[in-house]
């Protein structure tokens, strides 16, 4: 699944592309993937051009000169910028025609969502208001996190994957901040202290901001618009390295099931 670095990389990507490019016509091939009404979205968006890309956590914001188009891109989410004239990949569900070539969105698993809206509505968009503080925030700060998690009989690793805490955080960076501030992922949120709060949110913005350098974390089927791969996976210290070496300890990685989601750590250096 892209998280917050991977989705960066996409918009750095895409601005570079499509800024200035008008919408001449739109294809929805999955009408799933639209949250509202089809012809509406359609018919809103002829005739108006990308003027910037925001981002919020895991979620791309297309501004055009009127709306906003909301665009997460859940498990297996892509755009990719292909000539008009070029065949429809089965997995292509939304087409834009553009100036000068397409810009097509592709999901295999149909997971992912667009939602239109105006402009003076993103304040109070429901699926962004929820949402916690990023990662690379200067506004995270231990005490923020220590007081959402305190009271919480959760594991930890769960707390993380909560994007109304921490926004953006997904499974690998979960894993890699919980490594990092050495934190075993199975504690409760009510063991964790301020000072591991603290080390939470240092590690966290280290870690995202470095992956966002490296251009996100390739595993599997990640890949940003025009082909555009990421480098972190290098770095990666527990995350998908079930019995291999620790790089600190060389304690053998564990790993575990918590919640449903595959959990990677050191049992030597987050005791």
């Amino acid at each position: 699944m892209p998280e917050i670095a991977e989705v960066e990389t996409v918009r750095n990507t895409l601005k570079k592309r499509i800024l200035k490019e008008r919408i001449h016509d739109v294809k929805v091939f999955y009408d799933g993937i639209i949250i509202g009404n089809k012809d509406e979205f359609i018919k809103k968006l002829i005739n108006e051009s990308f003027i910037d890309i925001l981002r919020n956590g895991k979620w791309l914001i297309f501004e055009t000169d009127n709306y906003y188009m909301l665009s997460h891109l859940r498990m297996e989410g892509k755009y990719f910028i292909k000539n008009e004239d070029e065949e429809r990949n089965k997995h292509e569900h939304v087409i834009f025609y553009l100036d000068h070539f397409t810009l097509r969105y592709h999901d295999t698993r149909k997971f992912g969502k667009l939602k239109l809206i105006k402009k003076d509505e993103l304040a109070n968009e429901p699926l962004l208001t929820k949402l916690g503080i990023e990662p690379i925030s200067r506004d995270l700060n231990g005490q923020y996190v220590y007081d959402k998690i305190h009271k919480k009989n959760k594991y930890i690793k769960t707390l993380l994957l909560d994007q109304s805490i921490i926004n953006g955080l997904g499974n690998i960076y979960a894993d890699e901040v919980l490594f990092k501030s050495r934190i075993n992922p199975m504690k409760k949120g009510y063991e964790i202290t301020l000072d591991e709060c603290n080390r939470i949110c240092l590690s966290a913005n280290e870690i995202i901001k470095e992956a966002i350098k490296c251009g996100g974390t390739t595993i599997r089927s990640y890949t940003s618009s025009l082909g555009v791969t990421g480098r972190f996976q290098q770095n990666l210290m527990v995350h998908k390295r079930s019995n291999e070496s620790c790089k600190i300890c060389g304690n053998k990685i564990i790993n575990t099931f918590l919640n449903g989601r595959n959990t990677y750590y050191c049992p030597n250096c987050q005791k």
